[in-house]
């Protein structure tokens, strides 16, 4: 049976969560910079260290020219939405749009991170961290810019929901499946861990000591 290397290349299924992944952390950014009522120029700052932030860790962890700087189409796309969601008033967004907006851009970049590196060689397990870091660290750069607490730091299934969409690409490519079908599945069970975390506020033990 071919290995996850042979079977995943960042083709169009791919392709379009890694960008649908990129506007919704944009937009979880600008929403951040909108509620704290900054100017235009700050809404659009947010918007790209938060839509490109992980993917641009991702690139450089696995020494790849980073996406944004030999395509603009990821930068542009992060001003557009940052600039668009600036225009629009607070008051059209739900109270929790941020946490869903960044639970589709975490399950995304999970299943896409994972994916990048297993077509660029890397073993099945560092490919697993490398989805999550990528996943994770949008939303970390995001917060910490913001001066807010860490997504990390609140006891939620944020990392897990990561894992859980990684682990379930990296198997499902394992098996043979193709790639198109195991992002969309991935995917969604990344999302769906997390939208559930959001909706009935799982939470994993915390430590007793």
């Amino acid at each position: 049976m071919a290995g996850p290397s042979d079977l995943v290349l960042v083709g169009p299924i791919l392709d379009f969560v890694n960008f649908a992944g990129i506007a919704v952390f944009a937009v979880s950014g600008a929403l951040v910079a909108a509620r704290k009522h900054l100017d235009v120029i700050a809404a659009i700052f947010f918007a790209i260290v938060a839509g490109i932030g992980g993917g641009t860790m991702r690139d450089v962890l696995a020494n790849v020219p980073v996406s944004w700087m030999v395509s603009p189409g990821p930068l542009v796309m992060c001003v557009a939405m940052g600039a668009v969601v600036w225009l629009l008033p607070t008051r059209i967004w739900p109270e929790r749009a941020l946490e869903w907006f960044d639970a589709a851009g975490l399950a995304a970049f999970a299943v896409f991170g994972t994916g990048k590196a297993l077509s660029l060689g890397v073993a099945p397990l560092p490919a697993l961290a490398m989805g999550v870091i990528s996943a994770c660290m949008g939303g970390v750069i995001r917060d910490v810019v913001a001066g807010e607490p860490s997504i990390l730091l609140r006891n939620e299934l944020y990392i897990t929901a990561a894992l859980l969409a990684a682990g379930v690409f990296l198997g499902l490519t394992a098996l043979g499946l193709s790639s198109g079908l195991a992002t969309i599945l991935a995917t969604l069970a990344g999302f769906g861990l997390r939208g559930s975390a959001i909706h009935w506020g799982l939470r994993l033990p915390r430590h007793k000591g």
